[in-house]
């Protein structure tokens, strides 16, 4: 008899199925992702300390961008442009009316806390739920067309909404004045006023959002704000999912829309249930970040709904880098530092900058850059857009993908004569 164990041929290992490589991931994420996510997870919850660079008394600290209302917009406009990107950059299909689900969000939010209670989270899941209902509809009709003519039906569809909210549906919506809390209101969970009788504050189990502990450390100050860990804690969810979402074959089959939607057809597949589900997905982030603005300030107007409010979430994407999974929220923070901060410099301190050149030096200085700076700040925006689209058409993304490229390529030829071994 012939020993088997002689005779058999060596078994190589059995491949590793992508199920078994999904349970040994940490978190369900490859290795990739992971370190992606955890990057993100350590600027988000160290950005009080990384967005105050400069000491409080000089002259630099009005660049400084850590004090609360600023950073809870960066992630708020953060989740909206990640599920923006949900649509846009898997399906490629390009929607002019996504402000809609931001309004229709913060109207469902600011009702919740008129007649439940002003705890947050029965607020920002009515929002969520409200605008994904909503986005059904839009999207069953908008997904008809692709195209073109699907960006213009949802820019229909959300001027429609902005003029229903502005004039028609007042008594809902608060009309040009936006919808606000009174003293008046029910609120059944709740307190319908403060000890001290004003209107109660949005808060999470009773701690407020506006709640705030200011850190000093030599001449540099932070502030610790509750509402912004908690919108950086939802961000980080809505981020995760994100990753999930494109790694899974829900986003495979997305792509291939992107990629070629008729040859889907050809092949027998219908690809308008995938669209639909993405276009709702988009919707609901988009009624997240709705939920999480009025959350922060309980205050719904139709200004949310403007096709101006749809445009900036179209830049901040494309800005970032459209299909990337950080791209979006490097875009937020991009449009929302110079809306906040660039905005805010003046000829006074213009002059202050440039004090040191000689008089006629100085002024035509300053006229040069004034433009540029305070309320001109949307030409530097557009000039940087410009820039963007132009030479690097990834994005900011793709802008630290070539930095990164060059410094290997400078390291490469070290590295190899250090590290090559001849072959086995």
């Amino acid at each position: 008899m012939t020993d088997q164990t002689q005779s058999a041929p060596a078994q190589r290992p059995a491949a590793t199925s992508p199920d078994t490589r999904r349970r040994g991931a940490t978190l369900g994420l490859a290795p990739r992702d992971l370190g992606l996510f955890l990057f993100v997870a350590g600027l988000t919850l160290c950005a009080p300390f990384l967005l105050n660079p400069f000491p409080a008394d000089s002259s630099l600290a009005q660049f400084n961008a850590g004090y609360p209302d600023l950073m809870q917009r960066f992630v708020i406009f953060g989740i909206f442009a990640i599920g923006f990107n949900i649509l846009f950059g898997l399906t490629g299909y390009l929607s002019f009316g996504h402000a809609a689900f931001l309004g229709v969000g913060s109207y469902a939010g600011v009702w919740m806390f008129k007649l439940i209670g002003m705890d947050v989270l029965p607020a920002i899941a009515a929002s969520v739920i409200t605008a994904g209902l909503f986005s059904v509809v839009i999207g069953y009709v908008s997904l008809r067309r692709s195209g073109i003519y699907f960006s213009i039906l949802t820019l229909a569809f959300a001027q429609m909404c902005f003029a229903l909210a502005y004039s028609v549906l007042t008594p809902i919506t608060g009309g040009e004045t936006g919808l606000q809390l009174s003293l008046s209101d029910p609120r059944i969970l709740g307190a319908a006023a403060s000890a001290s009788g004003n209107i109660p504050v949005p808060s999470l189990f009773g701690v407020e959002m506006r709640e705030t502990t200011d850190l000093r450390l030599g001449a540099w100050s932070f502030s610790l704000n509750v509402g912004y860990y908690f919108c950086a804690a939802v961000m980080l969810v809505a981020f995760y999912l994100a990753i999930r979402l494109f790694r899974s074959p829900f986003g495979m089959m997305l792509r291939a829309v992107k990629s070629n939607q008729q040859r889907l057809y050809y092949t027998g597949l219908n690809a308008r249930p995938y669209t639909l589900g993405a276009f709702v997905i988009s919707g609901m982030y988009a009624g997240l970040a709705g939920g999480l603005m009025v959350s922060m300030d309980p205050l719904a107007g139709a200004e949310r709904m403007q096709w101006t409010a749809s445009g900036e979430v179209v830049l901040m994407t494309i800005l970032g880098g459209a299909g990337t999974l950080i791209g979006p929220v490097l875009g937020a923070g991009v449009i929302k530092y110079f809306e906040n901060i660039f905005s805010k410099l003046n000829d006074s301190v213009l002059h202050g900058w440039f004090a040191f050149l000689p008089d006629g030096l100085e002024n035509f200085v300053v006229a040069i850059v004034h433009p540029f700076v305070g309320k001109g700040w949307h030409l530097t925006l557009g000039l940087m857009f410009m820039a963007v689209v132009i030479f690097l058409p990834g994005g900011l993304v793709e802008g630290g993908q070539r930095l990164s490229r060059l410094f290997r390529r400078k390291s490469g030829p070290e590295t190899r004569s250090t590290n090559d071994t001849p072959a086995e």
